[in-house]
């Protein structure tokens, strides 16, 4: 029987169908993640071009940002700081074998995708420091271990699901506008070490089951609107070393449980209603490097069981009810940097040694009742550089040892009892920029020595026993601020005076001084104010006083002043405050405008007389002399004259108010353009503003209008048309001031165009980009001198301009920045910023203050919060958005936390963040500076004048201490 083979199956003919169907899965799955890499990219804006890499002729692995594992499946995406932006798609949750995502530090905007939690293998999640807006997604990854969401403009609540991420170890959702209350589920998270919900919009008190997440290193709280008082249960995270609760609602008495945290370093408990004593138990946190429980109603005595705390490098205890005597113990503290005791009810002496064997570098004990003399080794560690001691009872001699101590920058003194004279070493302090030191019992010549401080841009003696002559110079090309008032210094004024070009404010009054005003003092460019009542000066007002372009303030009362007034003084419109009171002066009052509504007792004590009467003073009166009747019969034959030219006055008149205000008829209905500069009144004409009107010349279209730009048919002059929204929103009275308005930085307003379909403001056309397009392409240099022109401008507005005028409001948008990198502010118009029913207006800005928002009302002050907001931007790349739910108290609140509890790398923006090492001193200070502008009082944010001056200090030379909280306002 013939056997039958069967054929057998061939090995290798099986493992190539094998490979070959692996293979292809392999390749689908390429191709798949390949199209979600590209769908992603499509979805992006990457100005940068950092995404140029992701295309199809290099393997997706060697794309950048792009990681994979061994068998080529994605298994990461950073591109962290690449400036990119658009709304994110949720295709990129879709990657299978992904573990890492972190598109922190850009530009993305939206919603979050509803599948953010798609993927189970996700470990690391960070989109931080965008533009995400609506609220966070519900679902749940039980691996992820990182969750960074913060500085977005998140909204609603926390998800209750938040409980089921157990694997998480990091979660931060501060910076955004997240309300209600905490989730007890978020205990759930025992493995958690950082935990971060600063800087949102919650209340409430915190979980007691807080206890419950032994793993926690840090807690950031701060910056919300929690309520009740701090768990006692927070005390058994023995583990924490981090804990910041500041500016909420929190009340009681601080917990002693807070004494178990023994690896704490850092307690922040500012910014509540804490009342009662430290707990002594607080003094057993040998690891503490900074304390700072500021800004309470803590009361008692602060416990000499201080010296305890001997890693301690930072003490904010200011702002509270504390009394007894400052502790010797804090003598002892070998690292003690900060020390900040002010507005307390302290008493007694300063410690003697304090100082010696601590590296002092910011001492601030102001405003208490302290007594005794000022300790000699305060600067002991050669790094001090604010002294701050005002408004005590000190007395004594200023130690001879600060004379030596060649780091000060900032000494305020005055309002205590300090006697002697000042050490000739004390007038050659190299950095020392402010210098208080009125309000003493200091004596002595200050004409006998040198002075040498060539940063000096403050000086004030005033209130003091100095006698002698005035030096001819205090050392200093930069002093903006000299009062030397109260005194009993005589002599003559130096006439080297005039050669201080940049002072804004000189008060020599109630002294002896004698002889006469030098001529020399008109040359002040920037003056003012000046102040030099109550002396013995004789001779004539100088003529050229009525040339000083900023004079605002003349005060030349009790002294022995004779001759007339100088026709021309108040010429300036500057000028709106004049004593000339109790001296020898004759003759009329000028009628200019400083003098046209002046007070009588302004003028009293002289022999004036007043043509126009109403100053009070008797009337002008002329002897009729022979010559009167030839003047009479003189303008009778004038008058024949007269009637001859009246007409063709009557027309040139009329001919030169047509070349500022025009109108024309045509299809539109009626146009009228008033221009406030003749100069411009003969380039544009109403035709150009028409043809100016299409849509080829539109810049830009936004809320507030759209903007073209337009160009003269006569000499190609080119300008900017800004559309209101509301034709009778602008008073063309008001704005005719603006028109007047010169200054470097700030946009030239040519004037107003109305029509019946709306009306058009016409400004000068600057050669630049919006500051918002160009700042995160921007260097630190070049930020900080638009940060310098800004505040410039801003101290023009407010204290040279009569009246003063307002920017309205600040924003990015409203700066345009040259080629030379000089910033040129718009200014709003004042009927621009009421506000409607129809029209989203100034009112709802982000950039809004808090208290503009509510009262409709603008200020200086509310000038001043949205600089602060400006400058926040320019520090970290981030602005406030244009949302409904506080967005712009978000991004105050969140700088706040960042600047007190986060290192500058957290907060500054990427863009410049490789500078920050080096500028790390000018970055922190600057910031500072924007939270005093953007307080939330506006009695408590500084003037224009003290900010520019502050800015253009802090931008000079940096400061000696890195990173540090400066919270006194002093």
């Amino acid at each position: 029987m013939e056997s039958t083979k069967r054929p057998q199956p061939c090995p290798m003919l099986l493992f190539m169908l094998l490979f070959l169907f692996l293979n292809s899965r392999m390749l689908h799955a390429e191709n798949q993640e390949l199209e979600l890499l590209l769908s992603f990219k499509s979805s992006l804006n990457d100005p940068s071009k950092y995404l140029s890499s992701w295309n199809t002729s290099a393997t997706f692995c060697n794309w950048l940002g792009i990681t994979c594992t061994n068998s080529s499946r994605i298994s990461g995406i950073e591109l962290s700081g690449k400036n990119i932006s658009g709304k994110i798609s949720s295709l990129i949750f879709h990657f299978p074998y992904i573990q890492t995502i972190d598109l922190s530090s850009n530009q993305l905007s939206g919603k979050l995708p509803d599948d953010i939690f798609f993927s189970s293998s996700l470990r690391f999640l960070n989109l931080s420091n965008n533009n995400f807006t609506g609220p966070i997604p519900s679902g749940s990854i039980p691996l992820l271990e990182t969750l960074d969401l913060s500085n977005n403009m998140l909204s609603g609540k926390i998800p209750q699901e938040i409980g089921s991420f157990f694997s998480l170890k990091f979660l931060d959702l501060g910076g955004n506008a997240l309300v209600g209350k905490i989730p007890p589920s978020i205990t759930k998270l025992t493995s958690l070490k950082v935990f971060t919900l600063a800087s949102n919009q919650l209340v409430g008190q915190i979980p007691h089951e807080l206890g419950q997440m032994r793993s926690l290193k840090l807690i950031y709280l701060g910056y919300n609107n929690l309520s009740g008082e701090i768990p006692t249960e927070i005390g058994q995270l023995i583990s924490l070393n981090h804990l910041d609760l500041v500016y909420n609602n929190l009340i009681g008495q601080i917990p002693s449980s807070l004494g178990n945290l023994t690896d704490l370093r850092y307690l922040y408990l500012y910014q509540n209603k804490f009342t009662g004593p430290i707990p002594k138990s607080i003094f057993g946190l040998t690891k503490l490097i900074s304390l700072d429980l500021s800004d309470n109603f803590l009361s008692g005595e602060i416990p000499e069981l201080i010296i305890q705390l001997k890693s301690l490098e930072i003490l904010h205890l200011f702002s509270n009810h504390f009394t007894g005597k400052i502790p010797v113990a804090l003598s002892s503290l070998p690292r003690l940097q900060v020390l900040q005791l002010w507005s307390n009810n302290l008493s007694g002496e300063i410690p003697k040694d304090l100082g010696k064997h601590n590296n002092l570098t910011v001492l601030d004990l102001s405003t208490n009742s302290l007594s005794g003399r000022i300790p000699e080794g305060l600067c002991s560690s050669g790094n001090l550089f604010k002294l701050i001691l005002f408004s005590n009872s000190l007395e004594g001699e200023i130690p001879k040892s600060l004379s030596a101590c060649k780091s000060m920058r900032r000494i305020r003194l005055q309002d205590n009892s300090l006697s002697g004279e000042l050490s000739s070493e004390f007038t050659k302090l190299p950095l020392v920029y402010f210098l208080d030191i009125s309000a003493n019992k200091l004596l002595g010549r200050i004409d006998s020595r040198k002075w040498e401080m060539p940063s000096l841009q403050m000086l004030s003696l005033a209130r003091n026993s100095f006698f002698g002559g005035l030096p001819d110079s205090f050392g200093s090309d930069n002093l903006e601020n000299l009062d030397l008032s109260h005194n009993q210094f005589s002599g003559a004024i130096p006439n080297k005076f005039g050669s201080l070009s940049e002072l804004m404010q000189l008060n020599l009054s109630k002294n002896k001084l004698s002889g006469e005003i030098p001529d020399e003092l008109s040359s002040f460019e920037k003056l003012v104010s000046l102040d030099l009542s109550q002396n013995k000066l004789s001779g004539q007002i100088p003529a050229s006083f009525a040339e000083m372009p900023v004079l605002g303030q003349l005060d030349l009362s009790y002294n022995e002043l004779s001759g007339e007034v100088p026709a021309n003084l108040g010429k300036e419109e500057s000028l709106v405050q004049v004593n000339i009171s109790h001296n020898h002066f004759h003759g009329s009052l000028p009628s200019t405008g400083a003098f046209l509504a002046i007070n009588a007792s302004a003028v009293a004590g002289n022999d004036l007389c007043d043509c126009d009467k109403t100053s009070g003073l008797p009337p002008c009166r002329r002897v009729k002399s022979p010559l009167w009747w030839f003047y009479v019969a003189c303008s009778l034959g004038a008058l024949v004259l007269l009637a001859l030219v009246a007409s063709g006055f009557v027309f040139i008149r009329g001919k030169r108010n047509s070349e500022h205000k025009r109108v024309l008829e045509n299809e539109d209905g009626t146009w009228e353009l008033l221009l406030f500069n003749s100069k411009v009144s003969r380039s544009i004409a109403i035709e150009d503003i028409i043809m100016s009107l299409k849509e080829e010349n539109l810049i830009s279209r936004g809320k507030e209008g759209a903007s073209y730009k337009g160009k003269s048919i006569t000499n190609d002059m080119q300008f900017i048309l800004k559309k209101t929204n509301d034709v009778n929103s602008v008073p063309p009275s008001e704005v005719a001031e603006l028109g007047k308005l010169q200054h470097p930085n700030i946009v030239k307003l040519f004037g107003l165009c109305r029509s019946n379909k709306g009306a058009y403001v016409v400004h000068e056309y600057i050669d630049g980009k919006q500051l918002s397009e160009v700042l995160r392409s921007l260097s630190w240099q070049r930020r900080q001198q638009i940060a310098i022109g800004i505040a410039k401008a801003l101290r023009f507005l407010h204290c040279y301009c009569s009246p003063r005028a307002l920017a309205g409001y600040l924003s990015p948008g409203k700066i345009i920045v040259d080629g030379k990198y000089e910033p040129h502010l718009i200014v709003s118009l004042p009927g621009s910023l009421s506000i409607n029913n129809s029209t989203k207006s100034f009112i709802s800005s982000a950039y809004a203050a808090p208290e503009t928002r509510e009262t409709k009302d603008i200020s200086e002050k509310s000038d001043m919060y949205g600089f602060g907001l400006v400058l926040i931007e320019l520090l970290t790349g981030k602005g406030p958005a244009d949302a409904e739910f506080g967005v712009h108290e978000s991004i105050v609140k969140w700088a706040r936390y960042c600047y007190s509890d986060c290192h500058l790398d957290m907060w500054i923006d990427p863009t410049i963040r490789r500078n920050a090492s080096i500028n790390e001193n000018e970055m922190v200070e600057t910031m500072n500076l924007a939270l005093q502008c953007t307080a939330t009082e506006p009695t408590a944010r500084p003037c224009a004048n003290e900010v520019s001056k502050t800015l253009e200090s802090v931008l000079k030379t940096s400061s000696c201490v890195l990173g540090l909280e400066f919270s006194s306002p002093f």
